[in-house]
């Protein structure tokens, strides 16, 4: 069973978090398809068809990205409006994403205790990134919850990033 990760960093090269995990990714690519949005349209105008084909040939997908104003970065949304069309992803005979696996996996700048009912934000990811998860069910794919680095602003120990790269790939292999 393979996975298609879409990652959308805009400057993947300066990144910490998401850089580590698409280097972890890379060195299974029997397992993974590592697809980088920012790299491969960087203009944004994306071959709707040919990244239907893309997800329609993968098992799973996950969508990887750092959370940005509290979303997913531009690249992504548009993305997801362009290729998750009526008729392919969803409508009377739109089935494409019909019991696909599908999960996130986010890195956020913000500490775990600042995403809380009590914390500085009063909302958790959870309940930010419940969009994604009612466009999978929408699709009727199987969404499967969320991966999350928290706190990467500031910093990340190196132990901490590292393990974090190994309970990634442990959470898209039991998705």
């Amino acid at each position: 069973m393979k996975t298609l990760i879409i990652v959308a960093h805009p400057n993947i090269e300066d990144s910490t978090i998401n850089k580590r995990w698409v280097e972890e990714l890379k060195k299974y690519p029997e397992k993974y398809t590592v697809h980088e949005l920012y790299k491969v349209y960087p203009d944004g105008n994306f071959d709707a068809e040919k990244e239907q084909k893309l997800i329609e040939s993968h098992d799973q997908l996950v969508l990887q990205f750092p959370i940005f104003w509290f979303n997913c970065p531009p690249h992504l949304k548009k993305w997801l409006d362009d290729v998750f069309t009526y008729g392919w992803a969803y409508g009377s005979k739109g089935d494409k994403l019909k019991n696909r696996k599908a999960a996130l996996a986010v890195s956020a700048g913000i500490r775990k205790d600042d995403f809380s009912n009590e914390g500085k934000y009063r909302y958790t990811l959870d309940q930010l990134l419940t969009p994604f998860e009612i466009s999978f069910l929408y699709c009727n794919a199987d969404y499967r919850s969320f991966f999350a680095y928290y706190g990467a602003e500031e910093g990340t120990d190196p132990n901490e990033l590292e393990e974090s790269a190994q309970n990634y790939l442990t959470f898209i292999d039991k998705l």
